[in-house]
């Protein structure tokens, strides 16, 4: 491939070269296992002023890394905890989240580990070490906080939120939930339906693989991150097959700029990781299965999980019209669990034409959403 699109070799000027050198990018691109992206968040704007920022690691756990970025400012302002998935993806995927929060905030986020790297002596990390994190989290941060949560954790944030309530301690003075499954009997998508369809033995049985032995993981039981990749893939066949081929037309073309988007989109996208397999199973159970939180039915660190509970914490609620992972109303459906918060300490919106990535990243989140968080948070600073 190299040798036919070097622009010293004259045979890279031969008709059907740009051909012969799409197609093997492209086959290079579909077979390639990615590494993890670096976020490359070094500089923000606070105030009108440009300030560097850096990454540092200010609390680790075996499976996850609280990760501050850092901003060289005195400039105070609310801190925010964003806690990013544990779905198969890295916390990079956030990217648009944090670049647009760290103009004005001061801005923590939880940094999954690809569970092939965590040694067995670790032990296995279940959906209540999950929610266990996430308070430690939270109590190492203090309450004078903003927890900004989206897609799959939306449910153990709510229920650490709902734990700390229950037990009478210190709160966030806010949460956003955006585009998760907090009832996923709601409008349910295919990722709902397919939950829906085998016993918890099937996915224990066709799913969980042990990492191989050249890993630091070795023999750890995980859900991989090739088969979620797949499934990934699946439910939108037909739109990565579409990108691949205008991909190869760009190529073709020598459109440059929009290759290179591409290239960066599916770097980010491609790049996936294993997923701890107690963890998996617990959330495919009692999440998607048995529906146990809207149910009332869930329990976490021997507590009955209670949301009704939570009576100081603001919620904003955040969902994509066409979001086609959480269905309309399941992340709106924290609203009737948590009656104890009163009605003006509440707000939900809907995103108009925004499917499930665009609520996070991308215009639609830049213009529109980010600016209502921003707004939310500062309401609610201005009233503690």
């Amino acid at each position: 491939m190299a040798l036919y699109s070097w622009p010293f070799n004259p045979l890279s000027y031969m008709p059907g070269s740009r051909v012969m050198v799409a197609a093997a990018d492209v086959l290079l691109r579909t077979t390639h296992r990615y590494t993890k992206p670096a976020s490359g968040l070094t500089e923000t704007v606070v105030d009108g002023k440009a300030v560097a920022v850096t990454e540092e690691k200010v609390l680790e756990k075996p499976f996850c890394t609280l990760v501050h970025f850092k901003r060289d400012t005195n400039v105070k302002q609310p801190t925010v905890l964003v806690v990013a998935p544990l779905a198969g993806h890295h916390s990079t995927l956030l990217r648009d989240t944090v670049r647009s929060l760290i103009c004005d905030h001061d801005v923590y986020i939880t940094d999954w580990r690809d569970a092939r790297l965590v040694p067995l002596s670790n032990g296995p990390f279940h959906l209540d070490d999950y929610v266990a994190y996430i308070l430690e989290f939270v109590r190492f941060l203090g309450s004078d906080l903003h927890v900004i949560s989206v897609c799959q954790p939306t449910v153990p944030v709510l229920v650490a939120m709902s734990l700390l309530a229950a037990g009478g301690k210190p709160m966030p003075i806010t949460m956003t939930m955006m585009g998760g499954p907090i009832d996923p009997r709601r409008s349910p998508t295919a990722v709902n339906a397919f939950a829906l369809t085998k016993p918890i033995k099937w996915f224990e049985d066709n799913i969980i693989q042990r990492v191989p032995a050249q890993y630091p993981g070795g023999g750890r039981r995980v859900c991989p991150g090739f088969l979620q990749l797949a499934g990934f893939v699946f439910l939108n066949a037909e739109r990565h097959f579409d990108s691949h081929k205008k991909y190869f037309y760009h190529l073709v073309e020598g459109d440059g700029e929009s290759a290179t988007a591409h290239r960066r989109f599916y770097d980010e996208y491609n790049a996936v990781m294993d997923l701890p397999a107690e963890y998996y199973l617990d959330t495919i159970k009692k999440v998607f299965q048995e529906h146990q939180l809207p149910r009332g039915e869930l329990r976490s660190l021997g507590q009955i999980v209670e949301p009704s509970a939570i009576t100081k914490t603001a919620l904003f609620t955040i969902e994509g019209e066409i979001d086609d992972i959480s269905g309309n109303g399941q992340t709106k459906a924290a609203h009737d669990l948590c009656t104890g918060i009163p009605a003006g300490q509440r707000r939900h919106l809907t995103v108009p034409g925004a499917g499930h990535y665009g609520i996070f990243s991308g215009r639609r989140y830049r213009e529109v959403v980010y600016p209502q968080i921003r707004d939310f948070i500062r309401d609610h600073v201005k009233i503690k």
